[in-house]
């Protein structure tokens, strides 16, 4: 049933093929279902090796049922605009957050990135995202503190002192400049360790080869970067014909 939600005999299937060690596209080609589909149920039941056809499917038939409870009341979902789609929305959000969980962020912080991310203004406060995510004042804060360590998330002042947490135009620039700026910090100390272990040894030479790396990579990465800073900047102009067209909007 592709485009429907996954049975429990898919769900087994998919248990199976991560037994297996097949890649999510190769199980997603077997159930003639989205990669994406298959990456998102597995990630957000436990993982490849976490991952159970039981316990996913009740998990799954749980939060619907309290999305069927929450619905009346009006929480939790934001009202939508511009004619979305609120299930595709939904559907959407969870892959986005699925995708950042996939990169190494942690469940909350992909949550909180996500729901930034995927509003119009590029920012909330701590109240909204705590309505919006369902979650506790503590959870909002402790994501937040860890996003605006890696610089994939900015405060500034909103009403009543309240702070608004921000993802601006710059900050996916910044935060590649930050990496590039560990992986020289990461080059220079493996290169320490040359030294310290004998030149000529497997070990120092082992590190000479992960320092010259990641001096490739991290200039590499400051290069691309600036190169490509002005497409943070692209805004769409609508033409005659109603169609957006992508422009600079920086001068």
């Amino acid at each position: 049933m592709p485009g429907g939600r996954l049975t429990q005999q898919e769900r087994r299937q998919i248990a199976l093929g991560l037994a297996d060690g097949l890649a999510y596209a190769e199980i997603a080609r077997g159930l003639e279902r989205p990669t994406s589909t298959i990456t998102r149920e597995v990630m957000r039941n436990g993982g490849p090796t976490a991952y159970r056809a039981d316990l996913a499917h009740r998990a799954t038939e749980r939060r619907a049922h309290r999305r069927r409870r929450a619905a009346p009341r009006g929480q939790g979902a934001p009202a939508q605009t511009h004619g979305r789609d609120a299930e595709a929305v939904r559907e959407y959000e969870e892959m986005f957050t699925t995708i950042l969980m996939q990169s190494g962020l942690p469940k909350m912080m992909s949550r909180v990135l996500t729901s930034l991310y995927t509003t119009d203004a590029g920012s909330l406060t701590a109240s909204e995202l705590v309505q919006r995510l369902q979650v506790s004042p503590a959870s909002i804060s402790k994501a937040i503190t860890a996003l605006e360590s890696m610089t994939l998330v900015r405060r500034e002042p909103g009403e009543r002192r309240r702070e608004r947490y921000v993802v601006d135009d710059d900050i996916w620039y910044q935060s590649m400049i930050d990496s590039a700026r560990s992986n020289a910090q990461l080059a220079e100390t493996a290169r320490q360790g040359v030294g310290i272990l004998g030149r000529d040894t497997p070990a120092a030479a082992r590190l000479e080869n992960v320092a010259r790396f990641l001096d490739f990579v991290g200039e590499s990465i400051i290069r691309a970067a600036e190169q490509a800073r002005e497409v943070l900047y692209t805004k769409a102009e609508p033409t005659s014909g109603g169609t957006a067209t992508p422009s600079s909007g920086r001068g």
